[in-house]
């Protein structure tokens, strides 16, 4: 399960209670956090600090926490922008031994995908679509072969009162099964 941590308005319910002298263990159950969490708060009250010094010094360290960006330097930047302008593709790029790309070909794909390149620069993948491009979902494809005339006619009859009160044209009737005890009684073909 991932941490979730605590929002502002956590901290300052837990200062609050922290000023009326209530036990650690109360406070957890109130804002429905385990106690070692909540004990980590308080001791940092303790010491004199408020929750906004709290909040602050863990932004502070929330930023040395992660996965770090990548930032090529700029000489195979250029060289990866050459490299497209002339119709390679990342994958590509990366897998030729010309220059050392300190990448692989699905990080370098990534960057063109949070716009650290211009993805719009990128060979056309496939031969019809655009790069970038999607798909309408919902369209019927029976409204897209008829003329939009008929369409409208279509739609207006399966509409209209008429329609809907026109009794079936095909009625079907049971008929019962007839079997037969003896091979005698059964009529000659």
């Amino acid at each position: 399960m991932t941490y979730t941590h605590l929002t502002t308005d956590e901290l300052v319910i837990i200062e609050a209670y922290f000023h009326h002298d209530t036990p650690i263990s109360h406070i957890a159950k109130r804002i429905g956090r385990a106690r070692q969490t909540v004990h980590n708060v308080i001791a940092y009250l303790r010491d004199g600090h408020t929750a906004l010094d709290y909040y602050q010094r863990y932004q502070e360290n929330k930023k040395r926490c992660g996965r770090k960006r990548m930032v090529l330097p700029t000489d195979q930047q250029a060289y990866i922008e050459k490299q497209v302008a002339q119709g390679w593709t990342p994958d590509v790029i990366v897998g030729r031994q010309e220059m050392s790309i300190d990448c692989s070909g699905r990080t370098l794909y990534r960057m063109f995908k949070r716009e650290a390149f211009d993805a719009a620069t990128l060979p056309m993948q496939g031969k019809r679509k655009p790069n970038g491009h999607q798909e309408r979902r919902g369209v019927r494809r029976s409204d897209a072969t008829f003329p939009k005339e008929q369409m409208t006619t279509r739609r207006s009859m399966m509409n209209s009162a008429t329609w809907k009160a026109t009794p079936s044209l095909v009625s079907v009737t049971r008929v019962p099964s007839l079997r037969w005890s003896n091979a005698s009684q059964k009529p000659s073909s």
